[in-house]
Order: structure tokens, then sequence, then C-alpha cells
């Protein structure tokens, strides 16, 4: 049974993305391997249109703990090739047609099994921005406000300890609310990129009994790093552009409310996903999959 999850060009990272072998490497270390006839499918919003491409070598399907996005959704057809166990939230269940207690939550929530958050508090805010839009500019904005910026590029365990050493997290990359909120960590939402789907944010957020409410900022691009005539030009517009988003960070960071589930609700939520890994687990046993 092989781990099916997004990868980026080029061997780059994304926090969400990368999660998966980091946290079902832990959890079912025994199951997965390289057999393509099998595949698991785990975090991220993979379930669309081009699913049954990616995983065109095998018959039978599991899904776990997924949201549906991107892509076509409405196209996706479901057959005797998929196991669901659970998915993301209500709405995913709903797009896929499927009965709503199977919208438990994202898989990731299962990170409360594996790692402690037992971290010294440094930073008052950090800031998590898109992977798309990670890098020199908004780590200038954050160094200047005295946030700690957390890229989600860096290796899962570089993510979750800074996740962990800060006590509000502002973020755009959805998975950072995810284990920041999996975590205990207080965190506000914060839109820069027109491409953020606010239909993943919705569904996660219906699991956990929170209203998507972001927080939008002018989009930040990233220092040029390739000099020529116009790099004095560049230079005092990245200053103006960095300036606003800082005030605006900082805005939304003093005056805007941070959100953080229930201790009852998040618990609950994590034994049912377990749960659902037992379930998954004993099928294995039975040779279900083979």
């Amino acid at each position: 049974m092989k781990l099916s999850y997004y990868k980026l060009p080029n061997g780059e990272r994304n926090f969400g993305d990368n999660l998966n072998p980091w946290i079902w490497d832990q959890l079912i270390p025994d199951v997965l391997d390289n057999d393509e006839s099998v595949a698991f499918v785990g975090i991220g919003s993979l379930i669309n249109d081009g699913l049954p491409y990616r995983t065109r070598h095998a018959s039978k399907r599991v899904i776990f703990g997924t949201g549906v996005g991107y892509g076509k959704t409405t196209e996706v057809k479901l057959d005797e090739s998929y196991k669901i166990y659970c998915l993301r939230g209500s709405l995913s269940a709903k797009a896929l047609g499927v009965e709503e207690h199977l919208g438990v939550t994202d898989g990731a929530v299962l990170i409360r099994r594996v790692y402690k958050n037992n971290a010294k508090k440094t930073y008052r805010f950090s800031y998590m921005p898109h992977y798309e839009l990670a890098g020199k500019g908004w780590e200038i904005v954050c160094k200047e406000l005295g946030f700690g910026y957390i890229d989600p590029r860096w290796t899962v365990e570089e993510v979750l300890s800074a996740i962990s050493q800060t006590e509000v997290l502002l973020c755009e990359a959805m998975h950072g609310a995810i284990v920041a909120d999996a975590l205990r960590v207080p965190w506000i939402p914060v839109v820069t990129n027109s491409t953020i789907l606010s239909f993943k944010w919705q569904d996660w957020c219906s699991s956990i009994g929170i209203e998507y409410k972001p927080n939008y900022i002018e989009r930040l691009q990233n220092p040029r790093e390739k000099q020529d005539l116009l790099t004095p030009l560049r230079l005092v517009r990245n200053k103006i552009r960095q300036r606003k988003a800082s005030q605006a960070l900082k805005q939304i960071a003093m005056n805007q409310p941070s959100y953080l589930s229930e201790d009852s609700r998040i618990e609950t939520l994590t034994q049912q996903l377990e749960e659902k890994l037992h379930l998954f687990q004993q099928d294995v046993e039975k040779g279900l999959f083979v």
C-alpha cells in the first residue's frame, strides 16, 4: 500500500503535504510500502478529478482524513475502488454525497498523538504564510515587528517546534492552523493570496465548531534577488510594501480575535480518528486490501 500525497516539483517542501510521510510512518509503520496497487490517500485537498490519474495504478483507494478541493470536484466518481474511513469535514462529505458522519476532521489532528507541545513560548505572535508567498519579504516584516516567522518550506520538525514556541499563530497556511489548534495554540486566519481556497478552510472549521472569518492583507511579493539598473527603485518599492504589510499584520494581531476549538471537542475528534485508524488496521489484517 503506497502513500499518496501532493509533492511539489523540484523537491520543494510544503508543511501540510510533508506531514504525510512524517505522521503516517509513525502511526501505521508496518502498513505502507511501495505497492501501487493500493493507494493510501491522506492529508491534503486531494479529492478531485485528478485523484484517479494520480492513483491510476491502484485498484483500491483508502481515504483517510482527506479533503475535497481544487480541480473539478464535481467529476469525482466514487466506485467500489474507494474505501472512505473519514474526511476533513462535513462539506467534503456533502460534496461527495456520502454520509455526513464520515466528515470527522483533518487527519493532521492526529499530530496530538505523536508530538507533544512542551516548548517554552518565545514569541507572542508568529506568522506562517502560504508556501507560494513564503520568503524574504515576510521574514523581514516579522523581524521588524518582533514576530516569529514560520516558513512552511522548513522541515516538519522545524515547523512543529516553531508553532509550539508561539502564543498566537497568524497563518495563511491552513495546516499551520490545523496543527496549532491540535497542539492548543490559538490561531488567526489571514489571506493575502487570491488562490487560497476558502472551501477547505470552511470544511475543516466546520469540524471543530468554528466559523471561518479570515483577515485580508494585500499580497506581499518577495524582493527580487537579481541586481540591475532598477534595483534602487525596487528597494524603495519593497520598503513601502513591507511597511504596509507590517502595519496590517500588527493591526490584525492586536485587534482581531484568535480562535481555538474547545479542549473536549478536539480530544473527541482525535479519539474518533483513532477509532477510524484502528478500523482501517483491522481491515488490513483481514486482508481487505490484498
